[in-house]
């Protein structure tokens, strides 16, 4: 049997993911928004093509008001998905790592089996400490998975070069952005917290990708096997 054509693989095949059962899929996030800034539209694109997908959801750092944004929004965005294990950890916002970052390791280290086929985690050079944080341990707990680095736009301007990017079609690009906005009422006064902002850095990974629909989101990728 021929190998299918590059125009026909799916997200999940170009990422290695297995065929003959469910993939396993870690997010990882220092806050409630954060997956769903760096990587909701590959998150519904990857649900679109294999809904068996079996996501574990890891926040690190949320209470309150922003925990319970973090559950409604994490069962929003995967409920189409084969299935999800949320769980929602007390750091303090912050002041990762400085506080108590044995008892995050400890419950990222009992997910590690069966171990995760792709992971998707803040960037390992991101100019927040607790962002820098959560892909340190994901590096050092499931190095032999398929990391994919997302990115946040903030005030230090650290958006850096992508070399791995996913195309979104304009229905799931919107998706994203209208999720974003319904889920997390609370950050909707900040004035970074836009839709403006989010079509932008989708609009110029669309274009460093030549996305048919002009939207993509980046990650970086230190190591992929083919």
């Amino acid at each position: 049997m021929s190998a299918p054509s590059p125009a026909v693989m799916t997200l999940s095949d170009r990422l290695g993911l297995p065929r003959d059962r469910a993939p396993r899929c870690m997010a990882i996030g220092a806050h409630p928004d954060d997956i769903e800034i760096g990587a909701a539209g590959t998150i519904l694109r990857l649900i679109a093509e294999r809904p068996d997908t079996q996501f574990q959801w890891f926040v690190l750092s949320a209470s309150g008001e922003r925990a319970d944004e973090a559950t409604r929004s994490a069962h929003a965005l995967t409920d189409a998905a084969g299935s999800l294990d949320l769980q929602i950890l007390s750091g303090r916002d912050g002041y990762l790592p400085y506080e108590d970052p044995g008892l995050i390791k400890r419950v990222l280290s009992e997910a590690q089996e069966p171990r995760p086929d792709l992971v998707l985690v803040h960037r390992r050079d991101d100019a927040h400490q607790d962002h820098r944080f959560a892909a340190e341990l994901a590096w050092q707990l499931f190095r032999w998975s398929t990391i994919l680095e997302y990115e946040i736009a903030k005030w230090e301007g650290d958006l850096g070069p992508s070399n791995l990017f996913v195309r979104l079609d304009m229905g799931v690009a919107e998706r994203k952005i209208a999720h974003l906005l319904a889920a997390f009422p609370s950050q909707t006064t900040r004035d970074w917290f836009t839709a403006d902002t989010f079509r932008a850095v989708l609009r110029l990974r669309g274009l460093e990708s030549r996305s048919a629909s002009g939207m993509a989101e980046g990650f970086f990728a230190r190591k992929l096997t083919v």
